[in-house]
């Protein structure tokens, strides 16, 4: 079994060594072949070995509402019938800033194919800070302000591992978790990712 070890973490922080994603039936072209078969535990992987879940095996994602970094509600089951990518982010986080120009391309890029892009902002109890982030990367994205974690806390931790930050999950249009990815990711990595997801139809 391979583990992800988190990075970003701001000191003080506890680290958790294994974030596994307890998904059953992964294939990793979406096909949902082996679903069927043994159950198996498969680690919450870097993107660069980060699979596509068989549709049967994706847990759902939790539903999330709070206010934005103006004040304003944003919920996740606005995007319903969308592919959503959600991602974990903070200003004091620099893995984050390493994948964050890149977020921002390929949101804009993708939009015209029905993927949306949300980002959950935790840890930052000045949304001053995190609003400098979003104007110096150009985020078009909304993002819930989350400074205590406790969105994070309704995922299962085999799922998002709140610990392990920056973190990015593709959800199907029906709210399924179908990619997760502890770590920063590039536009290269996550592409080909939500493409298989938006081919489902």
């Amino acid at each position: 079994m391979r583990t992800a070890v988190p990075i970003g973490v701001p000191v003080g922080v506890g680290l958790s060594v294994a974030a596994a994603l307890l998904l059953t039936g992964i294939a990793t072209d979406g096909s949902g072949a082996g679903a069927a078969g043994a159950a198996r535990t498969v680690a919450a992987t870097p993107a660069a070995g980060a699979a596509v879940a068989a549709p049967r095996a994706r847990p759902s994602a939790p539903a999330l509402t709070g206010s934005d970094l103006d004040g304003r509600t944003v919920s996740l089951s606005a995007f319903r019938g969308e592919v959503v990518v959600l991602n974990v982010w903070g200003s004091w986080c620099a893995p984050c800033r390493a994948e964050a120009d890149d977020l921002a391309l390929l949101s804009g890029q993708l939009r015209g194919e029905g993927v949306r892009f949300l980002g959950v902002n935790t840890r930052d109890r000045d949304r001053d800070a995190a609003r400098s982030f979003v104007r110096a990367h150009g985020l078009g994205f909304p993002s819930i302000h989350d400074p205590t974690g406790a969105l994070l806390l309704r995922f299962p931790p085999a799922v998002l591992n709140p610990q392990t930050i920056p973190s990015t999950l593709v959800l199907d249009r029906r709210g399924r978790v179908a990619v997760a990815i502890g770590g920063a990711v590039s536009a290269e990595q996550l592409r080909p990712l939500v493409a298989r997801v938006v081919a489902e139809g």
